[in-house]
């Protein structure tokens, strides 16, 4: 039977994410998914008299598509979409996942030509800066399971985060933005963590569920070479269908020059990828208030109350430290006291211990304030 959410949710997405107009072009693209949802996505484009375009992927057929085909074919495939998403005023991905690890086992060199290809032409070069894009995970058994939730369970709590109020999200992080675009000097510190870097003169753009749902955090970049220090992650993180944790970084003059984890082999040659991999491309400050968990899902993960992510590769355009890669890897911290605490200051101020904010102007960004 159709969830009546789904409704409430599709309306999110292309009222407020995308901001569909009448005769603009959408592309839905949708993984491991109900066809209900779309319907859904499709009708509200209708009301507002925009165009919608549909594909329709299988993770299991995708799989067998990048485990299949030669270089010269993902040239082929990566230049045929980049023709449809560059006719697109909007883009949609709805991402579903019956196996979070589906990738995980196919060739390094299939992955790299899949990344360069078809994944880098066709959306960090076209959907990220051309299209009004939105992306969000949508709920599945597997996710249910990384959560460690039941089904019913999961599932409330899936759109009680996907349909939070996010116009009065949006209205509180302004502050922050502020706050990041003046700040020189930021130091991080906590449990086998001190880091210390730039942000002087990199915009900071406030997330308020246009790109993302679920969403809630404000994103910047650190100047490239500035990031000395180290930093331990307390959150797993899944790259290309793997299973990290336990990853610590060390930086000399922005450069990761030491890297380890429970799958130090691997984590080094996803970071030996090429020299961008290397730098980081974004800093982030996550707070949703209804997302306290880690969940192996990094569009959950990333926003989690209390949370910043550091991200080796890419820097996206809106941001840009002049960071270049084929990976964008978010690695996530917990700064709340169940987790082992920790401090961020701007400029020598501290604006952030143990998870919350601490200045006026920050607190209405506080779990209590949002909810």
């Amino acid at each position: 039977m159709k969830d009546p959410r789904y409704k409430q949710l599709a309306e999110v997405l292309i009222g407020h994410s995308t901001r569909l107009r009448s005769g603009e072009k959408v592309l839905i693209e949708a993984f491991d998914c109900p066809p209900d949802f779309i319907i859904e996505l499709v009708r509200a484009a209708k009301v507002r008299d925009a165009i919608p375009f549909v594909t329709l992927r299988d993770n299991r057929v995708l799989r067998a598509i990048v485990q299949t085909l030669p270089e010269e074919g993902f040239k082929q495939w990566g230049e045929f979409d980049s023709v449809l998403m560059k006719e697109m005023q909007a883009y949609i991905g709805v991402r579903g996942s019956y196996n979070i690890t589906e990738m995980s086992d196919l060739e390094s060199e299939q992955m790299d030509w899949y990344k360069t290809h078809y994944v880098k032409p066709v959306h960090f070069d076209i959907r990220v800066p051309q299209t009004r894009w939105v992306v969000l995970r949508f709920p599945t058994p597997s996710m249910a399971q990384q959560a460690n939730m039941s089904s019913e369970a999961f599932e409330d709590f899936y759109f009680r985060v996907c349909t939070l109020d996010y116009a009065k999200m949006s209205q509180r992080m302004g502050a922050l933005q502020e706050r990041m675009q003046s700040t020189d000097r930021v130091h991080i510190t906590g449990p086998d963590t001190d880091l210390e870097f730039s942000i002087k003169n990199i915009p900071c753009i406030p997330c308020g569920g246009e790109h993302n749902i679920p969403d809630g955090e404000c994103f910047t970049a650190p100047v490239r070479d500035s990031v000395n220090g180290h930093i331990r992650f307390n959150t797993a993180t899944i790259y290309e269908g793997t299973v990290f944790s336990d990853i610590r970084l060390e930086f000399e003059n922005g450069k990761i020059i030491k890297a380890t984890a429970d799958k130090t082999d691997k984590l080094n040659r996803i970071l030996d990828t090429d020299e961008g991999a290397r730098y980081i491309g974004e800093f982030a400050i996550g707070f949703n208030p209804h997302i306290t968990e880690p969940m192996l899902d990094i569009l959950f993960d990333e926003k989690i109350a209390g949370s910043f992510h550091f991200t080796p590769g890419q820097a996206y355009e809106e941001a840009d430290n002049g960071n270049k890669s084929k990976i964008h890897w978010d690695m996530v911290l917990i700064q709340r006291p169940e987790y082992g605490g920790g401090e961020i200051r701007f400029d020598g101020e501290l604006i952030r211990k143990d998870g919350l904010f601490v200045t006026d102007d920050l607190k209405p960004l506080n779990p209590d304030q949002l909810i």
